[in-house]
């Protein structure tokens, strides 16, 4: 179970402690200027509001495991990217959204025969694509580690072995490793702290299920 966090909010919508990041952030999401930081405990957090925020606040836009410092809550201005695959392999679908309200960017086909890491890649790749192709200089996050991993070094390396029900999708990664090559990694791309921070916004929430609709939507 994730480790209960309490959020100071110095300038928002509203001011105070708060003791989920959802209601946190509502208040922040959009606020220009907003100014807040968690903390492992109350009696820590309740003290930080009192004084008021430090000059220098810890890197909201940081992951420990990216950068070497505690992210504290992830940027809002962003975008995230998630897949879910029926199986491993299975039917596998990714989607691109905006990261403060979860508004869907891109949602692609069911692919079949596929796997949740290369999802995770293709969606990666596609959503720097599409921040290329808008001008738009914004964080990418992903809970994948393999993903971000992949995406980093140019190259999918799955196990995955090609078959006909599958060949598209080594296409596209084809595709997004050239892709890569070109153009490079010019955004921000984090790990996406689900412990600290919750499910992805862009999570399809049912864990690796297709409803009957989704599968409608294969082919």
């Amino acid at each position: 179970m994730p480790k209960q966090k309490y959020y100071v909010v110095w300038k928002g919508r509203q001011t105070g402690v708060f003791t989920d990041w959802a209601s946190c952030q509502k208040l922040i999401a959009g606020f220009a200027g907003a100014r807040y930081q968690s903390f492992p405990d109350r009696a820590l957090a309740e003290e930080a509001f009192r004084n008021g925020p430090p000059k220098k606040l810890v890197d909201e836009h940081r992951s420990e495991k990216n950068d070497g410092a505690v992210a504290s809550a992830p940027e809002l201005h962003s975008v995230c990217v998630d897949a879910a695959c029926s199986g491993n392999p299975g039917d596998m679908e990714y989607r691109i959204v905006h990261t403060h309200n979860g508004e869907e960017i891109y949602r692609s086909r069911v692919y079949p025969m596929g796997t949740n890491n290369i999802g995770e890649f293709l969606a990666i790749v596609h959503a720097l694509g599409w921040m290329k192709k808008e001008s738009l200089s914004m964080t990418l996050y992903s809970d994948s580690e393999t993903a971000i991993l992949w995406a980093r070094k140019g190259k999918a390396r799955t196990k995955l072995e090609p078959i006909p029900q599958n060949a598209i999708l080594f296409e596209l990664i084809e595709r997004a490793e050239k892709w890569l090559a070109e153009n490079g990694i010019t955004v921000p791309l984090r790990k996406w702290e689900t412990e600290e921070w919750g499910e992805i916004p862009a999570d399809f929430g049912r864990k690796g299920n297709f409803s009957r609709d989704d599968k409608a939507r294969r082919g």
